[in-house]
């Protein structure tokens, strides 16, 4: 096993807590294996942040985007 580190988190709002202790008994692990777990998915995405965009846009149906037409018509540029 590669090299571990340890985090300590001071002043948690009591709430965040209960909620945290909640979640842990919810999924059968320890606040300490439920903690950690939610860091590793808020910390260990792949992909840039338009993929991860694109994905949760997906999830959801899609958007439908008006795209305005494009015109074949060169605009001169004065270099004067």
């Amino acid at each position: 096993m590669g090299h571990t580190a340890q985090l300590l988190v001071r002043d948690l709002d009591d709430a965040v807590k209960r909620r945290l202790q909640e979640r842990a008994r919810d999924h059968g692990v320890s606040m300490e294996a439920e903690a950690r777990a939610i860091i590793t998915r808020a910390v260990g995405r792949e992909g840039s942040r338009f993929e991860r965009l694109r994905s949760a846009v997906e999830a959801c149906g899609g958007v439908e985007l008006d795209i305005p037409a494009r015109s074949d018509l060169q605009r001169l540029i004065d270099l004067e």
